[in-house]
């Protein structure tokens, strides 16, 4: 017995109606409507409806339009439906179970058969949304633990380099805007909201690797010689090393993307950029972003080798490779949301 469970019939005949009451009032709780209108309005009230017995020919709203509407709302995935009939048409037979029924019952009804058919299919359903709950659980558990992991590593950076500690940070904001942008843009870059989510919070870690770079090569206030230059680009190598140590606490693709942001956000379109010299394409479409992003920071920032240049200037320093060659199609996204980017850059 699980009275705590409830099934709602749905039919416009009253005998039917009181059969069907009839073999499941022991077991279940039972509602009862006359057509698909009132059995809408009970789906979308407080009642947990655990199973649906849905007549097929009924006035106002016959059990099609029901199951197309439920389809709709997404009500389907989460109520098991049951069609009522005494047709044995194939082709309505068909139709209903592609719009999502379960089950049919054909008429006339055999309790014992009944009941047990339409008990699995309810715990069967329980199980999946009980599934469903504990893996919704474990991966926000996981996500706090990746956020939590990389605002560590993070502020491990900040504790070496002022100016990357609030760099980092700034790059998150870029790159949402211009990541988000790109994909609205170009089919071939587009990529979904959770994906985007992934890649600005691997952004934060495009700088990991300047843990692991001298503190004299790190902040010298003068310019580097060429075999300083050659060490302080390590940094984009020795991130992943770091990122190799820890890629069983972190989500799959979002330890990708961060080795991948990590490894490549210095690399150019023209093939002239390190540590790997790729060029065009293949550099994945989110290194290409962040570099832009970490470009664009770095000239409207002090450092500890020069002063902030202005908006204005930063963006021609962009466009006429000053800092490298880029995507044309990523520097055309850039242009889009040039103005949102000055205003809420350092907001």
């Amino acid at each position: 017995m699980d009275k705590e469970k409830t099934i709602l019939i749905v039919d416009d005949i009253e005998i039917n109606r009181a059969v069907l009451n009839e073999i499941f009032k022991d077991e279940y709780n039972t509602i009862e409507a006359c057509n698909g209108l009132e059995a809408l309005k009970i789906l979308n009230s407080n009642v947990e409806i655990s199973a649906m017995l849905l007549d097929l020919v009924m006035p106002e709203m016959n059990g099609f339009e029901t199951l197309r509407e439920m389809s709709r709302t997404g009500k389907i995935k989460s109520v098991p439906v049951f069609l009522i009939t005494a047709e044995e048409s194939q082709d309505m037979l068909l139709e209903g179970y592609h719009l999502g029924a379960v089950d049919v019952i054909t008429k006339p009804f055999m309790a014992h058969f009944l009941k047990h058919r339409i008990g699995n299919v309810i715990e069967l359903y329980r199980y999946q949304n009980e599934l469903e709950s504990i893996v919704a659980k474990q991966v926000e558990s996981i996500n706090k633990m990746n956020h939590s992991m990389v605002e560590t590593l993070a502020t491990l950076i900040e504790f070496r380099d002022c100016e990357s500690g609030e760099h980092v940070k700034r790059i998150c904001g870029l790159t949402k805007i211009l990541m988000t942008q790109v994909s609205s843009m170009y089919p071939e870059y587009r990529l979904s909201k959770e994906e985007i989510g992934k890649i600005v919070t691997s952004s934060v870690l495009h700088d990991v690797g300047k843990i692991a770079i001298p503190d004299n090569i790190l902040n010298k206030p003068g310019r580097l010689t060429k075999e300083e230059f050659e060490i302080m680009k390590q940094h984009t190598t020795k991130g992943c090393e770091i990122l190799q140590k820890i890629p069983h606490i972190m989500d799959q693709g979002l330890y990708d993307y961060s080795y991948d942001i990590c490894r490549h956000h210095h690399e150019r379109w023209d093939g002239r950029g390190y540590p790997d010299g790729l060029s065009g394409d293949d550099i994945s479409i989110w290194a290409q972003v962040v570099s832009v992003a970490d470009v664009y920071d770095a000239l409207t920032a002090d450092r500890v080798y020069k002063k902030a240049f202005g908006h204005e200037t930063a963006v021609e320093m962009i466009h006429n490779g000053d800092c490298g060659i880029f995507n044309p199609k990523v520097l055309e996204a850039f242009d889009m949301v040039v103005d949102r980017i000055k205003k809420e850059h350092r907001s």
